[in-house]
């Protein structure tokens, strides 16, 4: 079966309007579900306003929506990640209900990763199976927390996610894989419908349901990827899924560096991600979040690029790509560390004060909201 670009727009459009409306819904039915983001919660969440966090809900059932509407067809590969997804986001509706303890949190990602393995959804490139479990295990759990991460503005998230889909859906197309190009444009909608609610001002929040399935289903989209229907040999497509991700893996890995060198707690929620060292630079949040939405697209149009050069020359862009974004780690937490740490101290310093939290004001309302950081890193 092939497939063309034109014949997944059906997919992207129903799937965006199901989740246009669905949001609609679940906006109303969050407060009797109990998905509520409450402001001053916790330290980092200044949110004005209780806001829905049924992000998971919307997407999944958009997706569901989309394929029983429009019924494309289900290999055995799908099949094992809408499996595992559902799980993903049973767990992570969950946490957003009660509040998982971090292993906890951990011990579902495991399970949603393991069942993708079980099911033959796994890394291949070792060819020693105990080394490629591992690194699957390290993908699977690694990315569902890479946007657990990254998910530190309205709008952030959702759109990362947007372009992903997009590049992984032209890929599968690329190497021959129709069924997970139906995937990905069917996540694709999904994730523009649920845009429009998650865009600043935010609606709803994606959560951790929300986040955790994004980043699981497009892990899951990474390694099923498959190049050589293409003709292409794996050394120069190997890293495709990585640069697709790069600035969710860029964020986390900013993030787990900057508190490592501090000692501080890891898991803990924080406001010491690229978005606010980006807004530290002076930046204001719209460019931020613009700036980072444009990486992931440059990131991915780069690696389309490689796919069309040598083994030597796609493994130097790489190895390019890596050394600039390790360089950038060293610079963003260096020049902005300092701002960051002083606002905090600020910070911890009013809310130790025995007032309430402040009325809105004209200025406050031209502050960024910041939806919770939640996932294994609380």
């Amino acid at each position: 079966m092939v497939t063309q670009l034109a014949d997944l727009f059906p997919l992207i459009l129903v799937a965006a309007g199901s989740a246009l409306v669905l949001g609609v819904i679940f906006v109303r039915l969050a407060p009797q579900l109990g998905l509520m983001d409450l402001p001053y919660s916790a330290p980092h969440k200044r949110h004005e306003a209780a806001t829905p966090m049924v992000g998971g809900p919307v997407i999944a059932l958009a997706l569901l929506l989309t394929y029983l509407a429009l019924q494309p067809p289900l290999t055995a590969e799908v099949k094992a990640i809408l499996l595992g997804a559902s799980l993903m986001l049973i767990w992570g509706v969950v946490d957003d209900r009660i509040g998982l303890q971090p292993y906890q949190k951990a011990i579902g990602q495991l399970a949603a990763s393991l069942v993708l393995i079980a099911l033959g959804v796994q890394v291949r490139i070792t060819r020693i199976p105990w080394l490629d479990i591992t690194l699957s295990v390290l993908w699977f759990v690694g990315m569902t927390n890479a946007f657990n991460f990254v998910d530190s503005m309205d709008g952030l998230a959702l759109g990362l996610a947007a372009v992903a889909s997009s590049f992984f859906m032209l890929v599968m197309i690329d190497s021959g894989q129709p069924v997970l190009a139906q995937l990905s444009a069917t996540l694709l909608g999904s994730c523009v419908g649920t845009f429009a609610h998650n865009a600043r001002p935010a609606r709803l929040f994606l959560g951790d349901s929300g986040a955790q399935l994004q980043g699981y289903l497009l892990a899951a989209l990474g390694v099923a990827y498959v190049p050589a229907g293409a003709g292409l040999p794996q050394g120069v497509s190997w890293f495709t899924p990585i640069l697709v991700l790069g600035v969710p893996i860029f964020d986390m890995s900013l993030v787990t560096f900057s508190r490592a060198r501090r000692r501080a707690p890891i898991q803990r929620a924080n406001r010491d991600h690229t978005y606010h060292r980006l807004l530290a630079t002076g930046l204001d949040s719209t460019r931020s979040v613009l700036i980072m939405q444009l990486a992931a697209i440059m990131l991915g149009l780069t690696a389309f690029i490689a796919l069309d050069t040598t083994v030597l020359v796609a493994n130097g862009i790489f190895a390019l790509i890596v050394l600039l974004g390790v360089a950038a780690i060293f610079l963003l937490d260096r020049w902005t560390d300092p701002i960051l740490q002083e606002r905090m101290s600020t910070r911890s310093a009013q809310e130790a004060l025995p007032i309430d939290p402040p009325r809105t004001s004209a200025r406050e309302e031209r502050e960024p909201s910041l939806p919770e950081e939640r996932g294994i890193h609380e």
